[in-house]
């Protein structure tokens, strides 16, 4: 975002200037108040009180997209201390889990206390900047952290960008590298499917540097800030892979890609794509990309 220009070209050309908050509250009252669709997660608290000795206010509780829970921190500026202090909470979170789910089951149900994913616990920080020092900091814990840089441009545009995102490093993540889409690499099982299952693992975690992945019973998702494509997995004949992408702007091929809008199915994303071969994963990849992008 330091080096993004921005320019208005109504009645000729005028670059927008950034900028940052006033103050951290207007940034954690605008993220809070639309954070499914900047985060790609579901608002649960804010202000968030934790009971133990040293205490302390969680600034935003939410559950993303495949039920992992988040920590969204906000800093002005640049704090040196915005990611100790959102381990902090972590640790207190993982330590506290019927307090978290109390807190789900209040605001969205039985069945999604049910169904939280505490393997995967994300961090988000929502800073005016990072330093080099807090990108690599990141990646020497065995969490899932995101720092998020974020501007002000002019008076209604405001911009997010993803700084540093990496996946902790639990149990059940590095069990997960030995799966694609919730089955045994081909190593251990053969099959055209199986084998078009870990191609498409391999296009989409190489879309960009900030994919990461998460692995469910149902589907396996993988995301930038939001989930952007979730594969399940493989059947017999097909594979099915659903996207962010608008079904609306595209030009749908019986067969191969459907509008599931109000469709139930597992994982996010309203566009269907059923894969066959490896002709199909390459029709695709132009839909993989238009759906990254808009995550």
């Amino acid at each position: 975002m330091v080096g993004l220009k921005l320019f208005s070209t109504g009645g000729g050309v005028a670059e927008v200037m950034p900028r940052l908050a006033d103050v951290e509250a207007d940034v954690q009252d605008l993220v809070e108040a639309h954070m499914d669709k900047m985060l790609g997660v579901t608002f649960l608290a804010s202000e968030y009180v934790i009971d133990c000795v040293d205490g302390g206010r969680i600034d935003s509780l939410g559950l993303d997209e495949n039920g992992a829970p988040v920590i969204v921190e906000y800093k002005r500026g640049t704090d040196a201390g915005v990611i100790n202090q959102g381990l902090y909470y972590m640790a207190w979170l993982m330590a506290h889990k019927d307090a978290f789910r109390n807190l789900v089951r209040d605001r969205l149900g039985g069945t999604a206390a049910s169904q939280i994913l505490w393997s995967a616990p994300r961090l988000i920080c929502v800073a005016g900047d990072f330093t080099r020092y807090d990108a690599h900091a990141v990646r020497e814990h065995r969490r899932s952290i995101d720092l998020v840089r974020y501007r002000y441009f002019g008076n209604d545009l405001f911009g997010l960008e993803t700084v540093a995102s990496v996946t902790g490093h639990s149990t059940a993540t590095k069990r997960g590298r030995r799966l694609v889409a919730g089955v045994p690499s081909t190593r251990s099982q053969d099959g055209a499917m199986a084998q078009l299952a870990d191609a498409v693992d391999k296009v989409l975690l190489g879309l960009g540097d900030g994919v990461t992945r998460v692995q469910r019973k149902q589907y396996r998702a993988y995301q930038r800030l939001r989930n952007f494509a979730c594969v399940c997995p493989p059947q017999q004949t097909k594979l099915l892979v659903y996207l962010k992408a608008d079904p609306k702007t595209v030009d749908l091929v019986p067969g191969f890609t459907r509008d599931v809008t109000g469709l139930g199915h597992h994982g996010t994303g309203d566009l269907e794509l059923r894969l066959r071969t490896e002709r199909d994963l390459e029709r695709a990849q132009d839909l993989f990309r238009l759906s990254y992008a808009a995550a």
